[in-house]
Parts: C-alpha cells; structure tokens; sequence
C-alpha cells in the first residue's frame, strides 16, 4: 500500500508526526516550523528539512501534494496558562488558524488533523470554537472532536487534557472513524522519572541556592518521594493523582509551574529527558547537546503526548482505508 502524505504545521519538534509516522502507513512529506530551535531537534530526529519561515510567508503552492494536514496551531491565546486572547491576540497567534485555512483551501487535503488546549472549546464563550467549526464546514469536511487526556488514552502518567479535531472529506470515512477507547493506566511515575540516580547538580535545590525561603518550604511541604509537585511562586503544591501535571512552555525556566520530585539524592526538577518521557516520546528520540535546556523544557512543554497521537491515527487509518 502506497503511504498515506502528511504534511505538518507548527510542528514544534515532531510529536504528532512521530505519532501518526509510529501508526503505520503515514508518511511526512513536508514540516513547517518557525521556532529555530524547535527544528534541530526535529531535524536531529527526522529525514524531513524543516521549512523555517513564517507560515504566513508560505504560498500554498509551493508545498508537495499531501492527503493529511497536520497542525498543533499556537494555543497560548486559548489556554489557561497563556492570557485567554483567543482570535484577538495582540501577537497574532489566534489568527493563525485562518493560515492553515489559506492552505487547506488551496490544497483539499482529505483529512484535516487540528489539536489545542481544552479550553479552545468554552473560549470567548464557545464563539471562537464555533468558528473553527463553521469554517471548516464550509470548506466541505465532516468534523468529529473530543477532548482526550494524556493519563487516560495514551497510559502515560501525564494530567494533559487537549481537544483534537478531525475532518474528513469523505463522509463514508467520517462515519467510520471513532476516537480511541480509554485505556488503563499501567505506565507509572518510576517508568519515566529515575529517583535513585545521581545526576547534575544543576537540576537539584539545596539550601541558599535560591533567594528567600523556597528551599524550606520544599522541605516542609514535600513528604512523598513518589509524588511531583509545584513551587506556584509563594507555595508548594502537590498533584494528588500520582501524576505529573500538565507540562507548559515555561516549564524549568524557574518560578511558575516548575515541576519538582523528592529523589534518593534530594529535591530537583525534572530533566528534559523526563519531561520528553512524560509526553511519551520514545527512549530513541534524541535531545540536541548543543542547546539549552530551558528550550528543551519548553519544546516538551509545547508539544503532544505522541501515544495519544498515535492511537488517534491507527484509527484514521482503519476510516481511511
């Protein structure tokens, strides 16, 4: 069978393609990415020459023919941890949408493969999700959506709530198609995050590493060495689930949301490695040594937990065919 062509939008460092290219019988003929950074580490995991320019420098034309559109467009201005602008985002991110439109226009994808935050459903009361919805509509394609969370369809022990939207333009396809089945949870927090071993002491807190008091608040308020918690800026929070909780942009970049762990050898951050681990990359995908780690923390912040991905796509597959 001749492999189905995916072409990918803000492709941040491959999630979602990983996800549909581990499904079998998909092939990325073409990624987009504007974030530098973000493409060497897809690069570094892929044959695919990221094309580096804005989107809305990019003539539809110019892209190779492809059946599935993929797109993971910006979600800051929707989500809780961004500032809720939607289509009005002062940056421009909202409208990005409207250039994925630009090119589905142009090239007729047969399948449209959105993901956002959960909160693009009920943002600006439900009128922004409604035009995304009507727009698509209008293009001709069947829309199915649903909001899946990491810990319950991708047995990663993640709390990641996204929507992902599908459309077809066959509608004998979108009748087939379901979403996937929720799984047990069996992956646990020792499966992606090594509390026995020593590693760089940058990662650790240690008493007068940091100003004011953090360091004794972790240890007041850490009491559980198979746990992840949160320093929320003035407290400690830990996540009850026995998860780690959703991973952000500004994740390890000090202050809000950094996730933290009670290890053999003391209280640190998670390491990129871990953070990947919790978005279910696999233990093959590679990490560039020549960038930050502040960028990586962000990249495993911005992207997908690749079994949901995955598991989505076996699905579009089986409608597909």
């Amino acid at each position: 069978m001749e492999k189905i062509k995916c072409a990918s939008f803000f492709a941040g460092v491959g999630g979602i393609d990983k996800g549909f290219e581990t499904a079998n019988d998909f092939e990325i003929v073409y990624a987009n990415e504007f974030d530098k950074y973000a493409a060497l580490t897809y690069e570094l995991n892929s044959k695919i020459k990221i094309d580096q320019r804005d989107i809305r420098n990019i003539c539809a034309e110019e892209i190779p023919d492809f059946d599935v559109l993929l797109a993971g467009f910006p979600c800051q201005s929707f989500s809780i941890a961004g500032h809720r602008h939607g289509f009005k985002d002062a940056k421009g991110r909202g409208t990005l949408f409207f250039e994925v439109v630009r090119i589905v226009k142009t090239k007729k994808p047969k399948i449209v493969f959105l993901e956002n935050v959960k909160n693009l459903v009920t943002h600006d009361d439900g009128n922004t999700f409604a035009v995304i919805l009507d727009t698509l509509t209008q293009l001709g394609y069947h829309i199915k959506y649903k909001v899946l969370n990491a810990m319950e369809y991708g047995n990663i022990p993640q709390n990641r709530e996204r929507i992902y939207i599908i459309g077809f333009l066959d509608e004998k396809q979108y009748n087939k198609f379901e979403f996937p089945d929720a799984v047990p949870l069996t992956t646990q927090l020792s499966d992606i995050i090594d509390f026995h071993t020593k590693l760089n002491e940058k990662y650790y807190y240690t008493p007068g590493k940091y100003k004011g008091d953090i360091y004794d608040k972790l240890v007041e308020a850490m009491d559980d060495d198979r746990a992840v918690y949160q320093w929320r800026r003035q407290y400690v929070r830990k996540n009850k689930s026995g998860v780690v909780p959703t991973l952000t942009a500004n994740q390890g970049m000090g202050g809000h949301n950094v996730c933290l762990i009670k290890t053999d050898n003391g209280i640190r951050k998670m390491t990129p490695r871990e953070c990947f681990n919790a978005q279910g990359f696999p233990e093959w995908f590679s990490l560039p040594r020549n960038i930050s780690d502040g960028h990586l923390y962000k990249q495993a912040g911005n992207s997908v937990c690749v079994p949901v991905i995955q598991r989505i796509a076996s699905n579009i597959l089986k409608a597909f065919n």
